[in-house]
């Protein structure tokens, strides 16, 4: 099976293809105009186009399916030229605004929740993701062809910027090296050009890989998904705690290097009777003292067969007062695709079935 020429930085392609300004020919083709096919790239020789055609691939994934929610958001089924399927979610975090003489005020604003893993190791008993066990790895071309295709379906310009998220299916530290190449990409200027301040990696809280990430020095913005105050009830919803404890976590996060206009994310999947209580606020503003940090909280998304319940709106606003009060900054984050098969691995789990 060719390799796609997606798995590539452009470095890495001047080795092979020379001369170099045809690099940046071919990346224009592909991440500014959307070119899946080399003998659409008119304007390179065609014994060049002969010898890429030969040698790689471009796109390597297609849309199986996708779901529309009514607030405008989008979850896409892909499978991989393995055959094996994997979700993506394009979210509309801010609509068009216009002036009031009719002139566009504000382009739409989007969000990128991209898959990093076909399936997933961690194993989180709330995530129907973890059902189907872990499969494989993501290729560098297959985490950023994700975003490209998304993009192109719904005509958003190679220059309108989007932010990412890697919190779809699959934990991305576990697959760090693939996944940084991929941030390399997406953020080179000549790509698509999404900064590293706008790509976020979301960890279940693999400690030494945290640490190795911030060793990298991408830039990119963290998010924790903690979900609970303490190491019991963590482990009953995320098994890897066992090797990787609220402590370890916490020690990595206070030595990541984060901008200073940045704060570290702490993501607090809010569960009903489970970890939606005011001892639950009181633990968590002690844990995260002498952090920069922002609570998301998270309103548990329900699925078929499971017995997790969503929290009421009030348990929810409790939670985010008292931290607020205590001058620790909490957002609840707005539900996105309910109406729709939004839950991590649930697009992917009614394909399978």
């Amino acid at each position: 099976m060719k390799q796609s020429i997606g798995d590539f930085t452009q470095d890495e392609l001047r080795d092979v293809i020379k001369p170099a300004f045809r690099v940046k020919q071919i990346w224009q083709w592909m991440y500014h105009k959307y070119a899946i096919d080399f003998s659409h790239m008119k304007n390179l020789p065609k014994e060049l186009a002969t010898f890429l055609e030969e040698r790689y691939t471009i796109c390597p994934l297609e849309i199986v399916t996708a779901q529309e929610s009514v607030d405008g958001s989008i979850k896409y089924l892909f499978r991989l030229d393995d055959g094996h399927t994997i979700e993506a979610v394009l979210l509309l975090m801010r609509d068009e605004q216009y002036h009031q003489d009719g002139t566009l005020k504000h382009h739409k604003r989007y969000t990128i929740c991209l898959s990093s893993q076909v399936g997933c190791k961690v194993g989180c008993a709330f995530c129907l993701t973890a059902k189907g066990g872990f499969v494989r790895n993501l290729t560098p071309s297959e985490i950023v062809y994700q975003v490209l295709m998304i993009k192109k379906i719904n005509a958003i310009d190679a220059n309108r910027r989007v932010n990412i998220v890697y919190m779809g299916m699959g934990e991305p530290l576990d697959n760090l090296d693939n996944v940084a190449k991929a941030i390399k990409i997406l953020s080179d200027p000549d790509g698509m050009s999404i900064s590293a301040s706008r790509q976020t990696i979301s960890t279940s809280g693999l400690s030494a890989k945290i640490a190795k990430l911030g060793s990298m020095q991408l830039g990119v913005n963290l998010a924790i998904s903690l979900h609970a105050v303490d190491d019991a009830l963590r482990e009953k919803l995320m098994p890897i705690n066992k090797a990787y404890n609220i402590e370890s976590i916490i020690h990595a996060v206070k030595d990541f290097p984060i901008n200073e206009r940045k704060r570290v994310m702490f993501e607090y999947l809010v569960i009903k009777d489970i970890n939606d209580d005011i001892a639950s606020a009181k633990k968590l503003l002690k844990l995260l003292d002498g952090i920069k940090a922002k609570v998301n909280l998270i309103y548990f998304n329900p699925y078929d067969g499971t017995l997790f319940q969503r929290p009421s709106k009030k348990s929810m606003e409790s939670f985010q007062e008292y931290l607020t009060k205590r001058g620790l900054l909490c957002t609840i984050r707005e539900s996105k695709g309910l109406d729709i098969s939004a839950a991590c691995g649930q697009l992917r789990e009614q394909y399978l079935e």
